[in-house]
C-alpha cells in the first residue's frame, strides 16, 4: 500500500487519536501541519472530487475561527469558489484530520471508516 497523507493539527486530540491508530496499525504515512502547510485551492477541489463529500463539511465548525468569522451564517451565500477560497486561506477552518489514501479522502477520525480502508 503506497504512503498515504495525514493532514494533522499535532494540538488536536482527533488528530493524535487518529495518528496513534495508524502507528499502532503500522501505516505508513507523510505527516503534515494544516497550519503551515494549508491545503491549496486545488487540492481540496481534487479531495472534494474524490470525497463525494459535500463542501461545507470541509469546514470545522467547531472552531473559533469558524465561530469568529460568523461562517454559519455567511457559508450559505458563498459559492463554493469561494468556500474553496477561505478554506485554502487558513488551515484552522478545515475539519481534520485528513487522509488522503490513493483514490480515498477521510475526513475527521472514524474509527470503523479508516479501519474499512486501511486494514481490508
Amino acid at each position: 500500500m503506497e504512503k498515504c497523507l495525514f493532514i494533522e493539527y499535532p494540538k488536536c486530540s482527533t488528530c493524535q487519536k487518529a495518528k496513534k491508530w495508524l502507528d499502532e496499525n503500522k501505516i505508513k504515512y507523510q505527516d503534515r501541519h494544516i497550519v503551515e502547510q494549508t491545503p491549496t485551492k486545488k487540492e481540496l477541489k481534487e479531495w472534494l472530487k474524490l470525497s463525494n463529500i459535500e463542501i461545507k463539511k470541509f469546514f470545522n465548525t467547531s472552531g473559533r475561527k469558524y465561530k469568529e468569522l460568523n461562517l454559519k451564517e455567511k457559508l450559505p451565500q458563498m459559492s463554493d469558489e469561494e468556500k474553496l477560497e477561505l478554506l485554502s486561506s487558513n488551515g484552522m477552518l478545515i475539519k481534520r484530520p485528513i487522509l488522503v489514501s490513493g483514490n480515498t479522502v477521510l475526513l475527521g477520525f472514524k474509527q470503523k471508516e479508516w479501519e474499512e480502508l486501511l486494514l481490508k
